[in-house]
């Protein structure tokens, strides 16, 4: 039974301290669009994605309503592409087209799916697939690609990597007049899941269902909120606090879940507990770590200080859902989230701090921008380093660097909406591009073994 004061609370999370359904995301198994012809797979493609999602957004809208709780974003995911164009890779670009439009003909935020997976090696079709992504990503709206290069099992296809440096560099070119924003629809994985509800990086792995509606919970506001009342509680006590709020969190995007689901006729898959922050005030990761004693985001003591976060918010999160699933944890994208861009427009946080955040916390390098002369070899260093920690540590890491067009430190690139703004990050001037081109499989370490 919910009590007055329950509900009390949950509007005050929702009016004062931005409680969201981040994402409702549906996912769809493209398998049976396959044809013998690109253009006839692109017109099965869009005749399916349409049947499938045409009361997604209505549903959302109605959903919203009905439980007075914010949804932010009405997304898609589908089948990797690459699998389904594999008969005519180099017509790829026609069937990601197909998307898009069903996408602004649904309403649709964002579609995820224009993806490959060459994590132990790649295959002809594959690499052609890949060369289309950048003309794709500059061609679209709303498409997003991702692409997994590695796993704790198989190593990580270094190949790959060279050429997702090479991938990055000319897709930020083609956007050049928009600040380089197919990249902030690119990302690289290194374990990739096949249940992700959010951007850049969702597809529908070939082991779900036929119509799966995944949800992405947040509420940093929430968590930071409910801290201010322990200032002076032990990290202990603190932990506890986040859990709690944590299970409060996903119990509203339970309920969403599995009514979406019934009212979609879809499969409920997970829900996805990670606190994903926006550029606005009172949404923030970076200020959930300073209200736990941090002067800043960045200095030494934020790794433990997320680390603890994203523990409690996980351990929070999976009592409150019958199915948890996705990244889970908390997101660290520099561009939307406004306390990670006012540490890195004062030179607060670093790229390498924020790598070794990354290793406890979820995904990786997110919403990054870095010069626009980087060259292709250090963002492939950067693709390895943030694979390298995936692989070792048995995780999904990723990177969603954008190399701004023209663009140096301290000059700031600005996408608007959820994906915020960021000033432009150095890199290390070391040169790594004799390593990128030696190429070949970068082993999976012994722990690969266990069955």
């Amino acid at each position: 039974m919910f009590s007055k004061f329950d509900v009390i609370e949950t509007i005050d999370m929702i009016e004062k301290e931005h409680l969201d359904i981040r994402t409702v995301t549906m996912g769809i198994s493209l398998l049976s669009c396959i044809r013998a012809t690109a253009k006839g797979t692109a017109q099965a493609v869009y005749d399916l994605v349409m049947k499938k999602a045409e009361k997604l957004v209505p549903t959302a809208e109605a959903l919203s309503g009905e439980y007075g709780i914010p949804i932010v974003n009405k997304r898609i995911s589908v089948t990797p592409v690459s699998l389904i164009t594999a008969a005519f890779p180099q017509k790829s670009m026609l069937v990601g087209q197909a998307l898009d439009r069903a996408a602004q003909a649904l309403g649709i935020d964002f579609l995820g799916g224009y993806s490959a997976l060459v994590h132990k090696g790649t295959a002809d079709y594959e690499a052609a697939f890949l060369d289309t992504v950048p003309e794709t990503l500059a061609a679209t709206e709303r498409l997003c690609s991702s692409v997994n290069v590695g796993s704790s099992k198989s190593g990580i296809n270094m190949d790959a990597v060279r050429t997702m440096g090479e991938i990055v560099l000319k897709t930020a070119q083609l956007t050049k007049e928009r600040d380089g924003l197919g990249c902030a629809k690119l990302v690289v994985f290194c374990n990739a899941v096949e249940d992700n509800p959010f951007m850049a990086g969702a597809f529908h792995g070939v082991g779900e269902g036929d119509t799966v509606i995944n949800v992405g919970v947040s509420g940093p506001g929430v968590v930071q909120h409910a801290l201010k009342f322990v200032p002076e509680a032990d990290l202990t006590d603190a932990a506890e606090v986040i859990k709690r709020t944590a299970f409060k969190i996903t119990r509203a995007g339970q309920l969403i879940a599995r009514e979406a689901a019934k009212r979609l006729s879809a499969r409920f898959g997970i829900v996805d507990l990670s606190l994903a922050p926006t550029p606005a005030r009172g949404d923030s990761v970076a200020h959930i770590l300073e209200e736990l004693g941090l002067e800043v985001v960045g200095c030494h003591g934020t790794t433990a200080a997320l680390a603890m976060l994203n523990d409690a918010v996980k351990k929070g999160g999976v009592m409150a859902s019958s199915r948890v699933g996705g990244l889970s944890g908390a997101f660290i994208p520099v561009s939307e989230d406004i306390g990670m861009i006012e540490s890195a427009s004062a030179g607060k946080i670093s790229i390498d701090k924020l790598e070794a955040m990354t290793c406890v916390c979820s995904v990786g390098l997110d919403m990054i921008a870095i010069p626009g002369d980087t060259p292709a070899s250090t963002i492939a260093a950067i693709i390895a380093d943030e694979a390298a920690i995936g692989m070792v540590n048995n995780k999904t890491t990723a990177v969603r660097v954008i190399p701004a067009p023209g663009k140096t430190v301290g000059e700031e690139v600005s996408f608007g909406g959820l994906l915020g703004r960021a000033p432009v990050m150095p890199v290390h001037t070391g040169d790594a591009g004799a390593f990128i081109r030696r190429g070949g499989l970068i082993p999976a370490p012994i722990h690969s073994f266990k069955n």
